[in-house]
């Protein structure tokens, strides 16, 4: 199924990375399994999917206030990502998306936004051969307030030199849609498919 994109001559293109540009949610939700799992603490699938777009952080800062637990947010964000890192070399790009990218390559400048950390950002990119494709990599700890707030699509049209008005954004969240709303930009929806195969475990001592 192709994306429709809004009507326009859009002057850059600014992509959220996880479950927009890579099919990466199912292995982030397999880490997080994982990395919960030796603090006994449940994060239900659609709650996690609810999130999408949250700062790993964020999420940890929830979910302690949520289950009452005091999980360390720096070690088990690392502990998370690390865990999620090892399954890149499995990682799948998601074509309708990577079809635009490669259309509008070389005559308009692409920025990545997301709410993951650089290292994850990078490492999905490079996993699918895409990392070279981007003029700017916008992530978390670039910017102050998370998605729906609109600092992180605002930040990568000015790193662009590109007005919020001429850029359009990708996104496969609500949170997403809405933050690219704020920043007075277009947006297209990504269609999300709930992947039925996140239950599959990962290795705790990865």
């Amino acid at each position: 199924m192709k994306l429709k994109l809004p009507a326009g001559a859009f002057a850059a293109y600014i992509f959220d990375c996880d479950g927009t540009i890579v099919d990466s949610m199912p292995l982030h939700y397999r880490a997080w399994k994982a990395a919960l799992a030796e603090w006994n603490c449940e994060f239900p699938e659609a709650l996690f999917y609810s999130w999408g777009g949250k700062p790993v952080r964020e999420i940890i800062a929830e979910l302690n206030q949520m289950h009452g637990l005091n999980m360390p947010i720096d070690s088990l964000a690392t502990r998370k990502e690390a865990l999620y890192l090892a399954q890149i070399p499995s990682l799948r790009a998601i074509p309708e998306v990577v079809e635009h990218i490669h259309a509008q390559f070389g005559r308009i400048p692409f920025a990545v936004a997301s709410g993951s950390r650089r290292d994850s950002v990078a490492g999905s990119l490079t996993a699918v051969g895409l990392l070279g494709k981007f003029d700017v990599i916008v992530s978390a700890g670039d910017y102050k307030h998370a998605k729906p707030a609109p600092d992180c699509f605002l930040l990568a049209a000015e790193r662009l030199g590109v007005a919020p008005e001429n850029c359009l954004v990708f996104e496969d969240t609500l949170l997403g849609i809405q933050a690219a709303t704020a920043a007075g930009m277009a947006s297209v929806m990504v269609p999300f498919i709930m992947h039925r195969d996140c239950g599959t475990e990962v290795s705790s001592t990865a």
